[in-house]
């Protein structure tokens, strides 16, 4: 194993407390910690692609960049409606 694949076990290990912080908290907050989480997972990504030299990680990442974002606003929007 080398450091990036160390740097990515770390980044693994930091999205549980970002999981049950989503599941447990109400959603204004739940959504700030799916964020964060989409940003960790960005960067865990990143590191297993470059860990493993793999171009397919580091596409994955990127979109994973640009849809996470998309998608917590969706998620607001929908979450306004209901209230």
């Amino acid at each position: 194993m080398n450091g990036w694949l160390w740097a990515a076990t770390i980044l693994a290990a930091a999205l549980a407390p970002l999981v049950w912080c989503t599941a447990r908290r109400p959603a204004i907050e739940g959504v700030v910690a799916l964020e964060v989480a989409g940003s960790v997972t960005v960067a865990f990504l990143l590191c297993i692609a470059e860990g493993t030299a793999r171009q397919a990680f580091a596409d994955l990442a990127l979109v994973l960049g640009a849809v996470s974002f998309a998608g917590a606003i969706a998620f607001l929007r929908f979450l306004e409606r209901l209230r």
